[in-house]
């Protein structure tokens, strides 16, 4: 059995791994500048095989009681083996550790199982898009 990601908590993250774990999954040229981003950010998760970034979530707050996950993903070499939800979990923890009430995530409907598997309730919500 191979051994398991490891997860970081807060690891520096070069544009340029980022790109390449954001290309895999999801295609594009992935040319996000992550250093503002996650200046803003309440923590954020990786995981790493064999020293290679294969994973990532972001938690962002408000300062107080709410919190929301952005940007879970996972190279498709490592879906389906429970490395989406262990980041999300994970995730989970440091949001409550650092005393966050609610966390929040918005997702298309054929994530739904993923995200109840992670512990989350659907909701109504709304979304306005300001492109």
């Amino acid at each position: 059995m191979t051994d398991p990601a490891v997860l970081v908590v807060r690891p520096a993250l070069s544009d340029a791994a980022m790109a390449e774990l954001f290309a895999a999954a999801w295609g594009g040229s992935g040319d996000t500048r992550w250093a503002p981003i996650l200046a803003r950010s309440l923590t954020w998760l990786a995981a790493y095989r064999e020293g290679r970034l294969v994973g990532f979530v972001n938690v962002v707050g408000d300062g107080g009681r709410h919190a929301f996950v952005l940007d879970t993903t996972v190279h498709p070499d490592e879906q389906r083996g429970g490395l989406g939800t262990r980041l999300v979990r994970a995730a989970a923890g440091q949001a409550r550790a650092a005393d966050v009430e609610w966390l929040h995530v918005d997702y298309e409907a054929h994530l739904t199982g993923f995200y109840t598997r992670c512990g989350f309730r659907p909701t109504a919500a709304g979304l306005l898009n300001l492109r």
